[in-house]
């Protein structure tokens, strides 16, 4: 061994130590150590960021860009936050939209008298003078423009009670009556509208397929018809899907008829696919419920004028088939109003970074006020 100068031996080389097998290294929590929290490891240790804050949900939805599940539960939801203004408001105007457009139909019919097989007259036709057809058309007609008009009303008020679930806020039937109110004239001026803009497509296309048949024959003209059928429709969906914001805005925005065409495309033009994808989808959900509701009657219905060709006959199977297409509106009509309502906010949010102002607003306690809620809807689009 090597001693040094002063006769002792050199000191032991230091090493480190180096923890009993199975424990973590230095610096590490030790077993039976709880950090404190809102601890987290270090970068290299198990180190995972914190959760992302949750979106602020004071209603319906969370108050962020909306997913088609998101729109479609809201849709449910504030039928469930709402129902009395909800479904009590959409059983009350489909009924008395169902009986009107009901007795319109049956006057006709009863005028008519007896179909039975002895008033068939000998060429096997009805017995029913013109002036009694002309005022069964006219009845349907009528009747088809009551229920319209029911649809545009039941819209409106349906849109002021979406407006506020949004925010959580509850709503009286009284409260949505008075807030819409105001606002069905711009509402039937834009249905009439776009009624007009489709029967003048029809009409053209009609023109046009009778004239192919005068100047080369039936072939032709079925051709031509079914093409130009297929164009009245895809130019139909077309506009409509950019036009499905305006009711929303007339409503809630309180713009003018002018100003909510302006509104709609503006939210719809740069993502239409999306919006016309979500539409349709949830009416064909809502159209398979309705039917599936109203099958039952309609088939009695159908069975007892196929059984029979009495008066009193028709009049009940009508009065069925009424029924259940009332029970199938009551049903359906709340949750596509919801969802074109919803697809509007998400729009809004996406485009104008709207969920700001509406997060700003529940901050606030703005869902404490309907009235200031309904301010908020009217918020100028952010830069």
């Amino acid at each position: 061994m090597t001693y040094g100068a002063d006769g002792h031996p050199p000191p032991q080389a230091q090493y480190p130590a180096y923890p009993p097998q199975g424990y973590p290294p230095p610096g590490y929590p030790q077993p039976g150590y709880y950090p404190p929290p809102g601890y987290y490891p270090q970068p290299g240790y198990g180190y995972y960021p914190p959760p992302a804050p949750q979106a602020l949900k004071p209603g319906i939805v969370s108050l962020r860009p909306l997913t088609m599940s998101d729109i479609f539960n809201g849709a449910v939801s504030y039928v469930r936050l709402n129902p009395k203004a909800a479904l009590g408001l959409t059983a009350i105007v489909v009924i008395i939209a169902q009986a009107i457009a009901l007795l319109i139909q049956i006057g006709p019919i009863t005028s008519l008298g007896s179909l039975d097989p002895e008033t068939v007259n000998a060429t096997g036709g009805l017995g029913v003078s013109d002036p009694a057809f002309i005022g069964l058309m006219l009845s349907s007609m009528a009747g088809a423009a009551t229920t319209t008009i029911a649809a545009i009303v039941l819209s409106g008020l349906l849109t002021v009670v979406v407006g506020r679930s949004v925010f959580g806020a509850k709503i009286t039937a009284g409260e949505a009556w008075h807030r819409a109110r105001g606002r069905l004239l711009p509402l039937l001026g834009f249905t009439a509208l776009e009624v007009l803009a489709v029967t003048v497509l029809v009409g053209i296309a009609a023109g046009l397929t009778a004239l192919m048949y005068y100047v080369a024959g039936i072939g032709a003209a079925v051709a031509v018809g079914l093409l130009l059928l297929l164009g009245v429709a895809a130019l139909t969906i077309w506009g409509v899907t950019l036009l499905i914001f305006a009711p929303v805005a007339i409503v809630l925005e309180r713009a003018g008829l002018v100003d909510a065409v302006t509104r709609s495309l503006a939210l719809v033009r740069k993502d239409f696919w999306r919006v016309l994808g979500i539409w349709l989808l949830g009416t064909l959900v809502a159209s398979v419920i309705a039917g599936t509701v109203s099958v039952p009657f309609s088939l009695v219905g159908q069975l007892m004028l196929m059984a029979g060709a009495s008066t009193t006959g028709t009049v009940v199977a009508s009065v069925l088939i009424s029924i259940g297409g009332a029970i199938g509106q009551i049903i359906t009509a709340p949750f596509t109003a919801g969802v074109v309502v919803l697809l509007y906010t998400d729009r809004r949010i996406r485009a104008e970074a709207f969920d700001l102002v509406l997060q700003s607003g529940a901050t606030n306690r703005t869902a404490d006020s309907g009235e200031a809620i309904d301010q908020l809807w009217l918020t100028p689009p952010q830069p």
